[in-house]
């Protein structure tokens, strides 16, 4: 039976759901991806699993490149949202620079074949080491949000008798108007130098030997659905590249972070198209190169997660549909209640739909993927959620001691392993008993 939850449950009609996602079909009742079936998929390599469309990856990408060729400019896929090494080596084949926050991304970039000049090095806590390795290797810029990491950087090139390229992160203190924990313009947010801060800091910088001044970076949050909190960040950001000129000190570019949000289940989200044109006018005005840093609207709807229904509860209260995924493999709904769809590999189903809660096997209540979802579900179903592309598998964990899930690329007409599922006992292999 439906349950009281019945009025505030969603219904997604799939065939109409996948018409906005462009690597997504239905071939009479199968789901497929850029012409393979994500049934046989689940089938072949097991489930839980992420599938992602080298198609759709190449496409976003291509879609920022277009849309901002006016100007001179570079796109630096942010890591962060999906680190396989293959998605990474596509997009470095494709021209793709790389936004990186830690030494551990670096590493990863360069061993997908990455260009090092092409690299954004972003982030709260560069090590020492971390700074050395990408002086070494010849990134772009670092992108600075502190005083103290001034001194460190222009501290670690002096050892090297280099001087690093540096810019900025400016806090322009605009609302991204986006989930807390994801919104990163704010005062009260860790990252960057507040704007009042900002003349200051950049004239330390001119002053250290070791530094040279090259652009000005500013990132006011993820999942931004409207094209006007980036309007309002350019317009402080113009406001400080001004101010800068008159103390002396001339940019080569200008980065505007990434944060464009995508549609994941009915969101109204601006086109990659609609945010060039609204920009593009300002941006030309300044003669500087663009720097851009998009990451979750490149993978996110290029990639599904494919889950096995292994056990249905009906209760008095709730219908739970206990899946094989869970939160160690799909962390997003739990961590920032984010709604993602989900819909069958098969279509027709012959069971009468019911609302459910879908859930995972761990121990915590938090433990769901999506809830009050009108379903006809059954055992064995294997549904994919959409959207899953990114911030997915790159925040698994082991959680439970579960294994993490399989990674799998459609690339022209076939689907190929660039992640292993790992074993149980692989989950101990660097443990150590005590005698």
């Amino acid at each position: 039976m439906i349950t009281d939850d019945a009025a505030a449950s969603l219904a997604i009609n799939p065939t109409e759901h996948v018409k906005s996602i462009n690597c997504l079909s239905y071939d009479g009742t199968a789901l497929m991806m850029d012409g393979v079936s994500l049934a046989d998929i689940a089938k072949t390599f097991g489930t839980p699993t992420y599938v992602y469309s080298q198609q759709a990856i190449l496409a976003a990408y291509k879609a920022y490149d277009d849309s901002f060729a006016e100007i001179e400019h570079q796109i630096c896929y942010a890591v962060k949202a999906n680190s396989n090494l293959a998605v990474l080596n596509e997009l470095a084949k494709a021209g793709s620079g790389f936004d990186i926050v830690t030494g551990g991304e670096l590493a990863r970039v360069l061993a997908a074949g990455g260009d090092p000049k092409k690299i954004v090095f972003s982030g709260l806590g560069k090590t020492a080491e971390d700074i050395r390795t990408a002086l070494e290797v010849g990134i772009a810029c670092f992108n600075v949000e502190s005083e103290a990491e001034l001194y460190r950087i222009n501290a670690v090139a002096g050892k090297l008798q280099q001087q690093a390229p540096i810019s900025l992160r400016v806090n322009p203190n605009v609302d991204a108007q986006t989930h807390p924990y994801i919104s990163t313009g704010l005062k009260e947010n860790k990252f960057g130098i507040t704007h009042e801060d900002a003349p200051r800091i950049y004239q330390i910088a001119h002053d250290l030997p070791h530094l040279k001044v090259v652009g000005i970076d500013c990132h006011i949050g993820s999942q931004l659905t409207q094209v006007q909190p980036f309007m309002d960040a350019l317009d402080k950001v113009i406001e400080m590249i001004h101010a800068l000129a008159k103390q002396g000190i001339a940019l080569e570019h200008i980065d505007l972070g990434g944060g464009l949000g995508v549609q994941y289940i009915d969101e109204d989200v601006a086109s990659i198209q609609q945010f060039a044109q609204l920009l593009l006018p300002k941006l030309k005005t300044l003669g500087l190169t663009l720097y851009l840093e998009p990451g979750r609207s490149i993978v996110a709807n290029a990639g599904v997660l494919l889950t096995r229904v292994d056990i249905l509860k009906p209760t008095e209260h709730k219908n739970f549909a206990i899946v094989d995924a869970a939160m160690n493999d799909l962390i997003r709904p739990a961590l920032y209640q984010s709604e993602m769809a989900v819909i069958p590999t098969q279509l027709n189903s012959p069971v009468e739909p019911k609302v459910w809660d879908m859930v995972g096997a761990i121990c915590e209540t938090g433990d769901f993927l999506a809830k009050n979802r009108v379903l006809a579900l059954a055992d064995n179903d294997v549904l994919a959620i959409t959207g899953a592309g990114a911030y997915g598998f790159v925040m698994s964990s082991n959680y439970n001691s579960r294994p993490r899930a399989c990674e799998i690329l459609v690339k022209e007409g076939h689907a190929h392993v660039i992640r292993e599922r790992e074993t149980v006992e692989s989950l101990w292999q660097n443990e150590k008993l005590v005698d």
